[in-house]
């Protein structure tokens, strides 16, 4: 179940950021609860002007399991950009992938955007594989596109279109 990110969530999200494989991918870390707080209000403002939505992926609107979001709005153009992590225990189990199904499928059916973008590291096989399960066609690769902590990595481009 996905569902708007809680205050109470704060102490799980700020411990995500030290999985190695969190860390790996994000450089972008929040370093104590009140700085979380402070994305929580951003992430709940971005909702309100329709610029994103940020989700708490849960285990029943409990257990919280990873994140998901939907950025760049563009309504005119109908296009928004998706991103994910799931934390260790969540891996392996199918959650980012139906997180992504869940999210997916709402946005192109009833939202009406036209196109889904989803960009990954080209040696985060992980998530590369969680796309493609869920329909996001590789489009090509973004050369140097992203600073990770060890340099700048190429980018996968994956997306989907409504129809596909």
């Amino acid at each position: 179940m996905l569902r708007p990110w809680e205050r109470a969530d704060a102490p799980a999200f700020l411990a995500a950021y030290q999985d190695d494989e969190i860390r790996r991918w994000h450089t972008r870390r929040p370093s104590n609860e009140a700085q979380i707080l402070e994305w929580f209000d951003t992430y709940h403002q971005d909702w309100k002007r329709e610029k994103g939505g940020h989700w708490a992926i849960t285990r029943d609107g409990g257990e919280m399991l990873g994140r998901i979001a939907l950025r760049g709005l563009d309504f005119d153009d109908g296009t928004a950009e998706v991103a994910y992590w799931v934390l260790p225990a969540a891996r392996g189990a199918s959650v980012a992938a139906r997180a992504l199904t869940a999210l997916t499928d709402w946005a192109l059916a009833e939202i009406g955007f036209q196109r889904l973008e989803l960009d990954h590291s080209t040696r985060n096989a992980a998530s590369c594989k969680v796309a493609t399960r869920c329909g996001y066609l590789l489009e090509g690769t973004k050369r140097s596109a992203a600073v990770h902590d060890d340099g700048r990595h190429d980018m996968h481009l994956h997306a989907r279109i409504r129809g596909d």
